[in-house]
Order: C-alpha cells, then structure tokens, then sequence
C-alpha cells in the first residue's frame, strides 16, 4: 500500500478514503459494515464521515463497525460538522463555537470514540468570522477531543485567509481541504490545488466519479439503470447529467477500455495520481463497487495516456456543476 501524508502532518493515509455517506440509506447497517471491514483489510485506513449523512446513522454504524478487534486505533476517522441537524433550532448548524461544540460532542458519542482525527468544517459559513470558528476548534484540539481540522469545499482565499488568522491568533490551522475533483469537473487545478501544494494542505476529493456518472453504467442514448441514483432524466442537481457531460463520460470509458479496467477504476486512478492530491473519496453502495473502486489503486496511468485525458477533459475545464457558487465558497449563508 502506497500511503500518503495527509499535508504537512506526517500522518500517513491510504491513497483512498472510504466514505460513509451511503451508510445507514443508501447500504444497510450490516452491509455497511462489512464494506467497512473489507476495505480495512485491504488496507484501507482512512474513513470519511459526516454527521448529516442519514442524520447521525452514518457516523453510529461506523462506529459500531470499529468498535471490534481494535479496529478504531487502526484508523483515521474524520468526520463533519456544520449542516443542518435540526430544521426548527436556527443554532443547530454552521460554523459558530455555540454549535460546534454541541456538534462535536454529539458525534463522539455516535461514533462511540473518545477522539475525532479529523473534524471538518463541511461548508463556509462566511457570516461568521473564521478567528470564532478557528477558536472553537482550537479549544477541541487543546482537549484532546480533536486531533486535527480540515475543511470542504472552501476557497482559496478562505484557506489563505484561515492561515493568516490562525497565526496571528496563534491557533491550530486547517492541515486540509476537501473539494470536488473530478473529469467531468477540473475547475480546482486553476487555483485551488496549487495553493493547497504551496501551503500545505492535504487534498481530499469527493465526487472523484461525478456521483457515478464516471462509473461506465450511465451511456449516452441509452436508458439509465434502474435503482440508481441518476434513474430519472435530469434528477441530478444543478444539472450535472447534461448532455456535455456525457459525452466526455463516453470518451473515459473508450480510455479506460484501451487501458483494460473499467471507467470508474480509470477515473479514480486518474484523480488519484494528480499533484497534489492525497486520497481521493470513495462512496460506495455495495460491496460489489467497493470490490472495484479498490482494485483502481492497482491501475497507473502513463505519460501518454495522461495526455489522452487532458485532450477530452481539458485542464481547468468543466462540463458539469460540482465546484460552484450555488453550494460552495461563494453561497452566502444566512
């Protein structure tokens, strides 16, 4: 297994995370578990969370899924905080001390844990100032409840701006960020990776098969499976399933079938193997996806088959909405 820091840390991770957020809805708790299990026994070390995803489920079966053999010590565990876990409290979401600390707390006793490795600011909140934030966690890391902090989906000058706040302050910094990143959408290569690789933060992809729109199993003219995600015509948000985006989708699975593997493990080993980037997230439903999104991490990419990527997916380019302002860096919180 080829670990990897996670930014300047020197904690070493698997080059891929196993995200938890089908767990609880998407999988049930014994499936989840065993997906859990297996991708540990691959090797995998590095599990990502959230406490919105299925309203606590995800975290408790995670939890549960470690809490055997001394399976936890074995692990990163990150989870998230900042959405919304109750719809009639105005306090119970973003990035405020008051629910941080509620949140963590919570999250600590669903993942049965007396530490979080990585707690992550899901979104920005930019109408709270980042020292109030910054604070909160801090105090977290000082406890001994925190190990490190992260963020998604932040911009650039967020990033920057929580440095220049952390050490003015004298407080822990964010060691990573979690953006959108894949081949439907290269928008982050711009501006956004090369700050991370200059100041050192860890780069966590989400979304590196565009919501499985990369998987091969969504074709162009043809009807859309049954049971997943994108069954229905235009059920992907912000229109991620146009017309554009299937097209270069069609192209990654002519690479992947040149290269011999299947167009998800392509996509994964392509986003794994660009600078900058530490552990791409994995979200699998079944154990049958898993089994396949880990057999990417035997696949490597060359010079020249890098070339054919940048040739259908341009870098910088996008045909389909991940990194965007209607849920990213530039939404205005209320």
């Amino acid at each position: 297994m080829d670990y990897r820091s996670l930014g300047r840390t020197g904690v070493q991770v698997s080059p891929l995370c196993l995200g938890c957020m089908n767990f609880g809805w998407g999988a049930e708790e014994d499936d989840s578990i065993r997906m859990i299990h297996r991708a540990m026994d691959a090797g995998i070390n590095f599990l990502d969370t959230a406490d919105v995803y299925a309203k606590g489920v995800s975290e408790a079966i995670t939890g549960k899924a470690l809490a055997t053999d001394g399976r936890r010590d074995r692990i990163v565990l990150a989870t998230k905080f900042f959405n919304k876990m109750d719809e009639e409290d105005p306090n119970a979401w973003g990035g405020h001390r008051y629910h941080i600390l509620r949140a963590c707390e919570a999250s600590l006793k669903r993942l049965g844990t007396d530490r979080i490795d990585l707690y992550q600011m899901h979104r920005p909140h930019p109408s709270v100032p980042i020292d109030e934030t910054l604070r909160a966690l801090d105090d977290l890391i000082r406890a001994g409840k925190v190990r490190y902090i992260g963020t998604s989906t932040f911009a650039s000058w967020q990033l920057v701006e929580s440095l220049w706040v952390a050490k003015e302050l004298g407080l822990n910094r964010f060691v990573c960020e979690q953006p959108p990143y894949n081949l439907l959408d290269r928008r982050v290569e711009r501006e956004l990776l090369p700050m991370c690789r200059t100041y050192g933060f860890g780069v966590i992809p989400w979304a590196p098969l565009a919501g499985g729109l990369l998987s091969g199993k969504y074709r162009k003219g043809e009807p859309r499976p049954a049971g997943s995600r994108y069954e229905k015509e235009g059920s992907a948000p912000f229109g991620r399933d146009n017309e554009a985006a299937f097209e270069r989708a069609e192209s990654v699975v002519a690479l992947a079938d040149e290269k011999g593997c299947t167009a998800s493990q392509f996509a994964l080993a392509w986003v794994t193997a660009q600078p900058g980037v530490t552990s791409p997230i994995i979200g699998p439903r079944t154990l049958e996806q898993l089994e396949d999104n880990l057999k990417s991490m035997e696949v490597r990419l060359s010079a020249e088959e890098l070339a054919k990527v940048d040739a259908v997916a341009p870098p910088g380019s996008h045909v389909s909405e991940y990194y965007q302002a209607n849920f990213g860096p530039n939404e205005r919180w209320t």
